[in-house]
């Protein structure tokens, strides 16, 4: 059986069972226009290794292709589609997991002041829209994927709340919207009813034209924002800061906060992570040693305790 029809068999069997498999089913795909439209069974340990390395430093990726490739081969062997897994026994040692960005108030407001710089002719995107986005991506911790994909219908106003639908775990919740952030997104729609269309299925983000932003203009749009502004790591960090770590910096910004009125942090961990829309704790309490900030406080509280401030 030939790669292709063995990739569209198995990815039509991923999604049968009720996966969006999309991003195991672009690397197979990728994997099939590297190695060419050959049988399975041809398809060497040469050719899966190059795959695998790639042409760029070695990341957290290789293990992600690697997941992707293992699974096609546990879906082919037991069909009689191949005798063996030429995938490599042993695997390289990867680089350390990739620390979020968590930005500081002054850079987010740099890069929502420099938004009009970054949206120019040449960019299909408005400025209001695009620094619409940046707040709702940090004030509502959403992902992306999760923002462009709104609709008129996902969006209401009235009660400040959010549909997100098609998450990263397949399942829907509702995102309750603060006061200012929901006054934000009021003064967006007005200003985008005016000129683009208001049925229930229309993108609550668009271009000028109407459609959908994609997320490939978005992060564009976005590196050249963040030279505009001057945000940039200065550590030994492999990737600079990115839009996904707007996500990172809300979540971060919520708990110094909390932490900082005296909150139980651990009682309300839950409830963030239900906000998140985590389906595990640990991926949420990983944001509790994520920042100096939060690290400062917490010393700062223990030193006030030790030395008697909240002694009888």
């Amino acid at each position: 059986m030939r790669l292709y029809d063995v990739v569209d068999e198995y990815v039509a069997y991923k999604r049968a069972l009720g996966m969006r498999f999309y991003t195991d089913a672009n690397i197979l795909r990728s994997f099939c226009r590297r190695a060419g439209d050959v049988p399975l069974i041809s398809v060497t340990a040469n050719q899966i290794r190059t795959f695998l390395d790639g042409d760029t430093p070695l990341s957290s990726f290789w293990q992600r292709k690697y997941t992707a490739l293992s699974g096609l081969y546990r879906f082919a062997l037991p069909r009689g589609y191949v005798d063996a897994s030429p995938l490599p026994c042993r695997r390289p040692k990867l680089p350390p997991p990739l620390v979020p960005y968590i930005y500081s108030p002054a850079e987010l407001k740099r890069l929502l002041d420099a938004t009009p710089g970054a949206c120019g002719r040449q960019v299909p995107m408005d400025a209001y829209v695009f620094r619409t986005l940046i707040l709702l991506l940090y004030g509502a911790c959403l992902r992306l994927g999760e923002a462009l994909r709104l609709t008129m219908n996902d969006v209401d106003l009235d009660q400040a709340i959010l549909c997100i639908q098609k998450t990263k775990f397949y399942k829907t919740r509702l995102v309750p919207l603060g006061q200012d952030l929901n006054l934000v997104l009021k003064q967006y729609a007005l200003r985008r009813n005016a000129t683009h269309c208001k049925e229930a299925t229309a993108p609550f983000f668009c271009f000028r034209d109407g459609h959908t932003l994609s997320q490939s203009a978005v992060r564009s749009a976005f590196r050249r924002l963040r030279s505009q502004a001057g945000v940039q790591r200065n550590d030994s960090a492999r990737y600079q800061p990115r839009l996904h770590d707007l996500r990172h910096t809300g979540a971060v910004h919520r708990l110094v906060f909390w932490y900082r009125s005296g909150a139980d942090l651990q009682r309300l961990l839950p409830q963030l992570a239900t906000y998140l829309g985590h389906i595990d704790l640990s991926a949420t309490q990983r944001y509790l040693t994520m920042t100096p900030e939060l690290l400062r406080e917490a010393s700062m509280r223990f030193e006030r305790y030790s030395k008697g401030e909240h002694h009888d």
